[in-house]
């Protein structure tokens, strides 16, 4: 099948190898090469779909993003614009990496704008604890292990990726490696946008408290993937996890029957501080941490039961 990108298109679905819209008219191949085949995602500022390259005979699977201007007030229209971009700027500059989507190409197209994104196969977290239930400490060892590397990338490239949640991290169906997508609140820093203040983005549930008021830092991030493990440890909503009144967390309340060693539990504590000097300033400072408490990822998968991935076309980016 092949799906027509014109947001105003009243019968989108098209007979597959079909050039133009069957009820609108307007082109269904973008760049002559990239075929929209379903939609699988929309915001505030545009949609998503699962595409293929028609220019490979194999037609590999991909993400296209369209930005519409059309669907959104005209004052943050231009606030919009240079975030769709910055997503592209953010993943040309961390470059080549297997646990980031490579950017494909972006492009303008009958005056939208579009991404093409590599697709990764696979479930994403949440999707992961929804059906096999609280992640045990090894699964969270696996978690840190994976992710930690790809933060000190993205933060050694001066990006901080603002939107750090089980929603956006997928497990990859063929290897099982973890893959942190959807860096469209990614924000590309220098030393004087470190200190101004910004717009607040990012999930509530997951975003630190300095994020929260348009500052964020590299620390956000790890305090993002902390909450992130706290609530697949516990499969309660990050926000019964923190005592207002008593101004602390409180997941080891829910862990039921699952258990965490004090060594692991200090890591997460100290990722989960709400002050940023009592944090982890970089996830360089967590994976030296993790290295001096000796939890080695190789006894980790010795005592793990193998992960089932399915394979899902509707991860959202």
């Amino acid at each position: 099948m092949s799906y027509c990108l014109n947001p105003d298109c009243k019968q989108p679905k098209n007979v597959d190898r079909t050039k133009f819209c069957q009820s609108c008219g307007s082109k269904l191949l973008l760049q002559e090469r990239y075929r929209a085949i379903k939609p699988i995602g929309e915001g505030g500022f545009g949609r998503t779909f699962l595409g293929v390259d028609s220019s490979d005979p194999s037609e590999p699977r991909c993400v296209i993003k369209q930005f519409s201007p059309a669907k959104v007030n005209p004052n943050p229209v231009q606030q919009a614009t240079q975030s769709f971009q910055k997503e592209a700027d953010c993943l040309k500059k961390l470059g080549d990496n297997p646990q980031i989507p490579a950017l494909l190409t972006s492009f303008t197209q009958d005056n939208y704008q579009y991404l093409v994104q590599e697709f990764i196969e696979g479930e994403n977290l949440a999707e992961e604890l929804k059906q096999e239930g609280p992640f045990t400490e090894t699964k969270i060892g696996i978690l840190l292990h994976d992710l930690l590397p790809v933060l000190k990338l993205s933060h050694d490239a001066k990006v901080i990726h603002r939107d750090i949640k089980p929603e956006n991290i997928i497990r990859r169906a063929t290897d099982g490696k973890l893959v942190l997508v959807d860096w469209g609140a990614a924000k590309s820093v220098t030393g004087t946008s470190m200190i101004n203040t910004g717009t607040s983005i990012g999930s509530p549930a997951y975003v630190a408290p300095e994020q929260a008021k348009g500052k964020a830092v590299f620390a956000s991030d790890l305090y993002s993937l902390g909450v992130t493990c706290i609530h697949l440890m516990t499969q309660v909503s990050p926000f019964e996890l923190f005592n207002d009144t008593e101004d602390t967390w409180i997941w080891r309340q829910y862990l039921n029957n699952n258990s965490v060693s004090d060594r692991l539990g200090s890591i997460l504590d100290k990722m989960l501080e709400r002050a940023t000097n009592r944090r982890y300033s970089s996830a360089d400072d967590v994976l030296k941490a993790w290295e001096h408490l000796n939890l080695a990822l190789d006894t980790f998968r010795g005592q793990e039961k193998p992960v089932t991935v399915q394979i899902s076309a509707d991860c959202q980016y």
